[in-house]
């Protein structure tokens, strides 16, 4: 059996249904998600797996019996159960994020922005080097994309607090035509 899989690091964004609601119609998927976007740990390192019990089976005897830490399951703990702190946070992430697309997509450089599940932006723009380096003269580093295979001119913005957001969009606003 082939078995496929869905990394969903960031369904807590998206709009779309997680695929693990799916599992029972398809016992060859195995569908990740992380701990690092919507809940802010990526320090921490850990990942979640969610497949059938036979997939379960054959991960268990390929693992370390003690991958994960006391000190990491006790702060992934703490921040799995507080849940309503979490959805909060997403659901202003989740404000940020559009109001960022629509302040983006009125600068004369930008060419385009994609449509996004992610809690970052990416959009094509006149020269990705000449605007990361004018935003980072400025003290924002945002990530220039250029080199990666068909991101030729593009810039990549991780949605921020709202402060971090009104101060990359002030500085974006005063970057020359």
């Amino acid at each position: 059996m082939v078995s496929v899989v869905i990394d969903e690091a960031y369904i807590d964004f998206s709009n779309e249904e997680s695929w693990v609601s799916k599992l029972s119609d398809y016992p060859n998927l195995i569908v990740t998600q992380t701990l690092s976007k919507a809940y802010g740990m990526a320090g921490i390192r850990l990942g979640i797996c969610v497949a059938s019990k036979e997939i379960i089976s054959v991960l268990n005897k390929i693992k370390p019996p003690y991958n994960v830490n006391e000190l990491t399951q006790q702060r992934a703990l703490e921040r799995v159960l507080n849940e309503q702190r979490v959805k909060d946070e997403v659901k202003s992430i989740l404000e940020e994020r559009n109001n960022l697309v629509e302040e983006l997509a009125t600068l004369p450089y930008v060419e385009k922005v994609y449509k996004t599940d992610a809690n970052f932006i990416l959009t094509l723009v006149d020269d990705a080097t000449q605007r990361y380096n004018e935003l980072l003269k400025m003290g924002i580093v945002v990530r220039n994309r250029t080199t990666q295979p068909l991101c030729e001119n593009t810039l990549r913005f991780t949605v921020g607090t709202p402060a971090e957001n009104k101060k990359l969009l002030d500085a974006l606003k005063i970057l020359p035509k």
